[in-house]
C-alpha cells in the first residue's frame, strides 16, 4: 500500500484585527489562571464581531496548560431544561473511565460537591432532573483541584435559562485560589448580568482596512485596489468583520479593482443579518411589530438622531388596530410601555431610549429588521408612518422606503421636498430619488447631486460611490464637477485643477453658475500648487455675467495684483473684504480672507476667517471645516498670535481626518510646524513638518511644502544651527525649479537673510551676483505691494545684516521703529536679539545687554521658549547673570565655568565641531579652541565624550549624542 504523505501546510491562528486591548484581558485572565486564581469574564457582542475567534483563542492558549471545557450554544435545544450544563458536562475529562466504573450520579445535596467526574450516568441524570447551581460550581472546583479548568461557554444568552442561571451562579463565586476561570460569550448584556463584562464594539477603520488588505492579498507595499471600492466596504460593514468578510468574498476581482461597476445593495449580508435578526425570533409578535417600526422610523431622521418616541407609539398602537400585524391591541400597547424610562423592558435590550429618541444599541439590527422583514410587512409600515406623519419631507421619504417600483412623481416630490434640508439628509434624499427615477438621465443627474452633497457633509468615500453610480458619460458633466472637487480634497492639485477646468468647459453652454464654480475650484488646486500663471488662467475665465459683485471684484483684484498692477488690484480686494462684511456665505468670507492676506490687512483677515468659520459650521457643510480652520488659523499665525493659530490647526487637523481630506491636513501641519518653531522647539516643529511635507510631495501641495520648509528653517535658527536654515531656504528664495510657492516664499526671506549672514554662506553665483543681496531686493519690491505692518521692520532688519558696520545701528533703530507701530512681540525680540548680538561681537558688552534684556522678555512674554534660551545665552555672553536652561543635574559642573564657557561646553556636548560652535556663538575658531582648552582644565575631563558623558545632554544616551565618539580625534584630544 503506498505510503501517505502528511500535509506540510503550517496553519497559524488568524490574526485578530484591532482587538489589541481585548486580547490583554484575555492573556491576563489566563495568566492568573496558571498561577491559580480563577475568575470569569464575559464577552458581550453582536454576531460577526469577532466574539467567538476571541474564546477560540482563549482556549488555544490554555490548552496545551489544562483541561478545556468547551462548548457552543445550540438554538435549537434553548427551550430544552438543562442541555446547556449536559452540552458543557459532555467534555468533561475521564468520561469514559467514569462510565465503565459505573460511578453514581453527581450529588447535589450536603457538600454540594460531585466526588468523581461526571460519568454517562450522571449526564443522563442532569438531563433528566437538573443540576443545583451549588452542584455545579462544585463540579467545577472539583474539575480544576489538579490543573487550573478553563470553562468556555459561546452563545450563552441561546442557552435554556435553568442552564445560563446555573452557570453565571457559579461563575459569579469562583475567584482567586479556585483554580477555574469561566469565559462567557453572549449576545445580550443581560443573559450574563453580574459577571465582569467586555463589550466589543465595531472596528475602527484603520482595523477594518488592515483586515481587507488580508481578505484581498494586498500586502504592504502592494496594490490596494480602488479607493473607492474599498471606502463602500468598510462603510457597509460598520466595523463588524464577519459582515466585512462576506462581503469582500462575493465581488468579483474586476468589481474589486474597480473595472466593472458594485452592484447596489452589495451582496453578502444576508448571513450576518439574519443572525442578528434570528436573535429576536423568540419574541412575541407585538414586540417584534415594535421593532420592526422603530426601525423604519428611524428612515426620514438625520442618521444618529434616532426615531421619535411618540411616533413609534402612536404607530404601534395603530398597528393593532390594523393589517400590519396580527396582534391585539392590549399587546401592542404592552410592548410600547417597555420603552418608557426606568422599564425592564421586554425588547432584547435592542432598543434604548434617549430623552424622547428611540435609538437602537447595535446599527445593523434596524438594518437587519428591515432586510429580514417580509417585503409586504416592511411597506405596510412605511406606509402606516407615512399617513401618520402628514404632507412633509418625512412622509415622502417613508413613502419612498414603501414604493414597489420606480416612481417619477415622488422621486421629484422628494427632491424638491430636500431643498433645504441639511447636506446629509438632502444627499439621502436624492439617492432615495435617483433610485425611484426611471428615465436613465434623470436618474444619473440625483445620483450626481446626491454625491455633491455627499461631498459636502464629509463623506468623500460614499460620494465616490454615488458618482460612481451615476455613471461618466459626456452628457453629465456635473459629474466630473464633483470629481474634480473630490479629488482636490485627496488627490493631485494638477490633476483637480485640469479635471475641474474640462468640466467647466462642458458646463458653460447649459449651467453657467456651476461652470463658475468650477473654475474657482480649479484656480484653488492651482493655488495649492503654486502655478500662478494656472490661477489666473481659471480667474480669468470666469466670465463677468457669472461673477457677481463681490467675486467680479475678488477675481479682478488677485489678477491685478499678479499682473503687478497694485493700486488697482489693492482697491478692488479692498472692496471686495469690505463687501463680505454683509454676506453669511462660507465661501465668500474665504475669499474675502485671501484678499486680507494679500492685502495685509491682518486683523480683517482674522474677523473674515472667524465670520467663515461660523458659517461653515452654521450651514452643516463639513467638506469647508477644514478649510475655514486653516485660514484663520493661518491668519492668526501672521497677525503673531501663535496659540490661537495652534489651537485651530489642530481642530482643522481633526475635521480632515474626519471628512477624509488630506490635503487639507498637510498645510495644517505646515502652520502646527510654524507655531512649533516660535512655541515648542526642534522637535515638534520637525514632526509636524515632516507630516506636511509627507502629504504634500506626492500631491504637488506647493504652498504647504514652502510653509513646512520655512518652519524647519526657523526652528534652525532657534537652535543655533544657521547654515542648516540657509541651507533649506536657499532654494525657495532663489530661482530655479524647486523654488517655493509664489504667494508665501517671499515671507521665508527675512529668516534666509538671517541664516545665511550668521552662518557666513554667501555663495556668489557666476557674474558675481550675491544671491542673498538679490533676495532682500526682490524682498523690497514685495513690501511695497503689502500693507503687513510687521513686513518693513523686517526689511530694515534685513538691510541692517547686509549693512556696512557704520549704518548697522542705524538700520536696527530703524526696524525697532517701524516695530513700535506694528507691535508683534515675536518679530520686535528678534529685531532686538540681533542688534544685541552684534553689539556683543563688536565689544560692546554694555549697550548689548539692554536689547538682548528686551529681548528675552520678549520672547519668554509670547511663550518662545526657544528662542528665550537664544537670547539667554546671549546675556549671559554678554556678561549679565541669567539663569541658564538646560536639563537636570547639568547645572552643578558647570557652576565654575564663565557664561561664555558653559555655552560652549552645551554647544560642544551636543555634538557640534569648533567650527560650528563658532558660526552658533558667533565668535572666532580660535576663541573656541581657547574656552575649550579652560573648560576642559576646569572640569577635569580629557575629550568631548567625558564633557558630553558629565553633562548628560540627552535621556536616551547619557554619553551624548550618536556620532559624537566618532569626531576627529586630534580635535577631541588638542581642543
Amino acid at each position: 500500500m503506498p505510503g501517505v504523505t502528511p500535509p506540510t501546510t503550517v496553519h497559524r491562528p488568524l490574526r485578530l484585527y484591532g482587538r489589541s486591548g481585548e486580547l490583554a484581558v484575555l492573556d491576563t485572565l489566563l495568566t492568573r489562571l496558571r498561577r491559580g486564581d480563577g475568575g470569569a469574564l464575559a464577552l458581550t457582542a453582536p454576531p460577526g464581531t469577532g466574539r467567538t475567534a476571541l474564546l477560540d483563542h482563549a482556549v488555544a492558549a490554555h490548552r496545551s496548560r489544562g483541561p478545556v471545557l468547551h462548548t457552543v450554544a445550540a438554538p435549537a435545544e434553548r427551550w430544552v431544561p438543562h442541555s446547556g450544563v449536559h452540552a458543557l458536562l459532555c467534555g468533561a475529562p475521564d468520561v469514559g473511565a467514569a462510565g465503565a466504573s459505573g460511578r453514581g450520579p453527581i450529588e447535589g445535596a450536603g457538600d454540594g460537591v460531585s466526588r468523581d467526574a461526571p460519568g454517562p450516568g450522571d449526564l443522563d441524570h442532569v438531563l433528566r432532573d437538573g443540576l443545583p447551581p451549588v452542584a455545579l460550581l462544585g463540579l467545577l472546583r472539583r474539575l480544576g483541584a489538579e490543573r487550573p479548568l478553563l470553562v468556555c461557554v459561546d452563545d450563552a444568552d441561546l442557552w435554556d435559562p435553568d442552564s445560563r442561571a446555573a452557570l453565571v451562579f457559579a461563575a459569579r463565586r469562583l475567584g482567586p485560589g479556585s483554580r477555574v476561570a469561566v469565559l462567557i460569550g453572549s449576545g445580550d448584556e443581560g443573559a450574563v448580568a453580574g459577571l465582569p463584562a467586555l463589550r466589543l464594539g465595531p472596528l475602527d477603520d484603520d482595523a477594518a482596512a488592515a483586515l481587507l488588505d488580508r481578505l484581498t492579498g494586498c500586502g504592504a507595499d502592494a496594490d490596494r485596489g480602488d479607493p473607492v471600492v474599498r471606502a463602500e466596504l468598510v462603510r457597509e460593514a460598520g466595523g463588524n468583520p464577519r459582515l466585512l468578510t462576506d462581503l469582500t468574498a462575493r465581488l468579483t476581482p474586476d468589481q474589486l479593482a474597480g473595472r466593472t461597476p458594485l452592484p447596489h445593495p452589495l451582496p453578502g449580508a444576508d448571513d450576518v443579518l439574519a443572525a442578528h435578526a434570528a436573535r429576536l425570533g423568540h419574541l412575541p409578535a407585538a414586540t417584534r411589530t415594535l421593532l420592526l417600526i422603530a426601525a423604519a422610523a428611524h428612515e426620514h431622521e438625520a442618521e444618529g438622531a434616532g426615531a421619535d418616541l411618540a411616533l413609534v407609539c402612536r404607530a404601534a398602537a395603530s398597528a393593532a388596530a390594523s393589517d400590519v400585524a396580527p396582534v391585539h391591541r392590549a399587546a401592542a400597547s404592552a410592548a410600547v410601555s417597555d420603552l418608557a424610562p426606568h422599564s425592564p423592558g421586554a425588547t432584547a435590550g435592542a432598543l434604548q431610549l434617549v430623552g424622547d429618541r428611540v435609538h437602537f444599541r447595535e446599527p445593523l439590527m434596524r438594518r437587519a429588521l428591515l432586510h429580514r422583514a417580509p417585503p409586504h410587512r416592511r411597506r405596510a409600515v412605511h406606509d402606516l408612518l407615512a399617513g401618520l406623519l402628514g404632507p412633509g419631507f418625512a412622509s415622502l421619504v417613508q413613502r419612498a422606503c414603501a414604493a414597489a417600483g420606480p416612481d417619477a412623481l415622488l422621486a421629484g416630490a422628494l427632491e424638491a421636498a430636500a431643498v433645504d434640508r441639511p447636506h446629509a439628509e438632502r444627499a439621502a434624499a436624492l439617492a432615495r430619488a435617483a433610485a425611484l427615477t426611471p428615465d436613465e438621465a434623470a436618474r444619473a443627474a440625483r445620483y450626481t447631486a446626491a454625491a455633491e452633497q455627499t461631498r459636502l457633509a464629509g463623506d468623500p468615500g460614499r460620494a465616490r460611490a454615488l458618482l460612481a453610480r451615476a455613471g461618466t458619460r459626456p452628457g453629465h458633466p456635473a459629474a466630473h464637477h464633483v470629481r474634480g472637487l473630490l479629488v482636490l480634497g485627496d488627490g493631485p492639485a494638477p490633476d483637480a485643477h485640469e479635471i475641474l477646468l474640462d468640466a467647466a468647459r462642458l458646463l458653460a453652454p447649459r449651467d453657467p453658475g456651476r461652470a463658475r464654480d468650477a473654475l474657482l475650484g480649479a484656480a484653488e488646486a492651482a493655488w495649492a500648487a503654486g502655478d500662478a500663471l494656472g490661477y489666473l488662467d481659471a480667474l480669468t475665465r470666469i466670465p463677468a455675467a457669472a461673477a457677481g459683485p463681490g467675486l467680479a471684484h475678488y477675481r479682478d483684484g488677485m489678477c491685478a495684483v499678479l499682473r503687478g498692477r497694485l493700486g488697482e488690484g489693492h482697491a478692488l480686494l479692498r472692496r471686495c473684504l469690505a463687501s463680505a462684511t454683509r454676506s453669511h456665505d462660507p465661501e465668500t468670507l474665504l475669499r474675502a480672507g485671501a484678499a486680507g492676506l494679500v492685502l495685509g490687512d491682518l486683523d480683517a483677515t482674522c474677523r473674515a476667517g472667524a465670520r467663515a468659520l461660523a458659517a461653515v459650521r452654521a450651514s452643516g457643510a463639513d467638506a469647508l471645516l477644514p478649510q475655514a480652520l486653516e485660514h484663520l488659523a493661518y491668519a492668526e499665525l501672521r497677525a503673531g498670535r501663535h496659540a490661537r493659530a495652534r489651537a485651530h490647526a489642530l481642530d482643522g487637523l481633526r475635521a480632515a481626518r474626519r471628512t477624509g481630506r488630506p490635503n487639507a491636513a498637510a498645510p495644517l501641519h505646515a502652520v502646527l510646524a510654524l507655531a512649533a518653531s516660535v512655541e515648542s522647539g526642534t522637535r515638534e516643529c520637525a514632526a509636524h513638518a515632516d507630516a506636511a511635507l509627507a502629504g504634500a510631495a506626492p500631491h504637488g501641495l506647493v504652498q504647504a511644502t514652502t510653509l513646512a520648509t520655512w518652519a524647519q528653517a526657523r526652528a534652525d535658527l532657534a537652535a543655533g544651527r544657521p547654515a542648516e536654515a540657509a541651507a533649506r531656504l536657499e532654494p525657495l528664495v532663489g530661482p530655479g525649479p524647486r523654488r517655493g510657492h509664489f504667494a508665501t516664499r517671499m515671507l521665508a526671506v527675512p529668516c534666509y537673510v538671517e541664516a545665511s549672514v550668521l552662518s557666513g554662506r554667501r555663495a556668489v553665483r557666476g557674474g558675481g551676483a550675491d544671491p542673498v543681496a538679490e533676495a532682500v531686493a526682490e524682498f523690497a519690491v514685495w513690501a511695497s505691494r503689502t500693507t503687513d505692518p510687521q513686513v518693513p521692520a523686517q526689511l530694515a532688519r534685513c538691510r541692517a545684516l547686509l549693512a556696512p558696520a557704520g549704518e548697522v545701528a542705524g538700520r536696527y533703530g530703524e526696524a525697532l521703529a517701524h516695530h513700535g507701530r506694528a507691535g508683534g512681540d515675536f518679530e520686535q525680540a528678534r529685531t532686538r536679539l540681533l542688534f544685541g548680538s552684534w553689539l556683543r561681537r563688536r565689544r560692546r558688552t554694555r549697550e548689548a545687554r539692554e536689547p538682548l534684556r528686551d529681548a528675552l522678555v520678549g520672547f519668554e512674554r509670547c511663550g518662545a521658549a526657544a528662542w528665550a534660551a537664544r537670547a539667554g545665552g546671549e546675556l549671559r555672553a554678554a556678561g549679565e547673570a541669567v539663569e541658564a536652561p538646560g536639563p537636570s543635574g547639568s547645572a552643578a559642573p558647570l557652576a565654575a565655568l564663565t557664561p561664555q564657557q558653559q555655552r560652549i561646553a552645551r554647544c560642544v556636548a551636543e555634538g557640534a565641531t569648533n567650527r560650528e560652535v563658532a558660526l552658533r556663538l558667533s565668535v572666532s575658531t580660535r576663541t573656541v579652541d581657547h574656552h575649550l582648552r579652560n573648560v576642559f582644565a576646569a572640569l577635569g575631563v580629557r575629550s568631548r565624550t567625558e564633557l558630553a558623558g558629565l553633562l548628560r545632554t540627552g535621556p536616551e544616551d547619557p554619553y551624548g549624542p550618536p556620532g559624537l565618539q566618532d569626531r576627529d580625534e586630534k580635535e577631541a584630544a588638542h581642543p
